[in-house]
């Protein structure tokens, strides 16, 4: 499932490529000729992403909800202009995906999209290129006071952090007893965390991922805060999670390779780069979590 980061580019691709342009909005597959029919031909005006959920604003005062989930993703093109991804999501079988530029169209006189390919939930043209929805687990469009009660259902994005923001991550995490393992994940205590940031941040951090989060010092969860802001916001930069650091790579290498992209995640039974014990993996609410045990040994 792409994490917040992905979520964050997406939504900066769409302002690149859509801003303020008439869009034609269709349901190749037909679920959704509803929706579609409410925006289309409006102009997007805004494109903004909390959490995993991306809010893509039009010129109606409507607005496309759409949370990818395990199986959604983007595809884009369009004519010499567009620079952007071809490719955002997560396709379970491959795990999270962004594929860089390349739209295969060598002609710069654009004549449109391609004809669909599979289940195209929804497709968006402009006179300069497209973008198809494939797989969401949620799509709607909505009210702006709807998407409002959305983002205000769901915990402070450390992406889009506001002042007071740090401090109601620490109120959230710290009123439960449920492991801090858990609560990184519910994305009504902090937005946009999964799986990969989960389990690389609380290595960072040194934190046993089965402390309750009421147990946890305030001051240690401010730091975690904090360090899990700077790694997604590198994810943004660098459109991929790479969480180590390089004294700690075996493999100096430019770009990193992803073998050595992070400490525990998907490393179970290798050594941890920092002490050397075997990394663990365990079944934990329904997902995998990696951590260290001896690095990460309960206080």
């Amino acid at each position: 499932m792409p994490e917040g980061h992905s979520v964050t580019r997406l939504a900066r691709q769409f302002r690149d490529v859509f801003l303020g342009k008439r869009l034609q909005v269709s349901s190749p597959q037909g679920r959704f000729s509803a929706g579609a029919a409410r925006i289309d031909g409006e102009t997007l005006v805004g494109a903004r992403a909390h959490g995993k959920q991306m809010f893509l604003e039009f010129s109606n005062d409507l607005v496309l909800r759409v949370h990818l989930g395990l199986y959604g993703a983007w595809s884009f093109g369009g004519n010499e202009s567009f620079t952007g991804a071809s490719s955002i999501g997560a396709p379970r079988r491959i795990g999270e995906r962004e594929a860089a530029g390349g739209n295969g169209v060598s002609d710069a006189v654009y004549t449109g999209p391609p004809p669909p390919v599979g289940a195209v939930r929804v497709r968006l043209v402009s006179d300069s290129g497209w973008a198809d929805l494939r797989g969401p687990t949620a799509c709607e469009v909505i009210t702006a006071a709807e998407a409002a009660a959305a983002v205000g259902g769901l915990g402070p994005d450390p992406l889009h952090a506001r002042p007071a923001d740090q401090a109601e991550f620490l109120r959230r995490i710290g009123a439960s007893s449920s492991p801090i393992a858990t609560l990184l994940m519910k994305q009504e205590v902090l937005a946009g965390v999964g799986n990969v940031y989960r389990a690389e941040a609380l290595f960072r951090q040194r934190l046993n991922p089965l402390l309750p989060g009421s147990r946890l010092d305030p001051g240690r969860a401010a730091a975690l805060w904090q360090d899990i802001a700077k790694i997604m916001l590198d994810g943004v930069h660098e459109g991929r999670i790479v969480t180590t650091l390089p004294e700690d790579r075996d493999d100096d290498a430019v770009p990193v390779p992803q073998t050595e992209a992070h400490y525990v995640y998907k490393r179970t039974g290798l050594p941890c780069r920092i002490c050397g014990t075997a990394v663990v993996m365990a079944e934990h609410a329904g997902r995998k979590l990696y951590w260290c045990p001896n690095c990460q040994a309960a206080d």
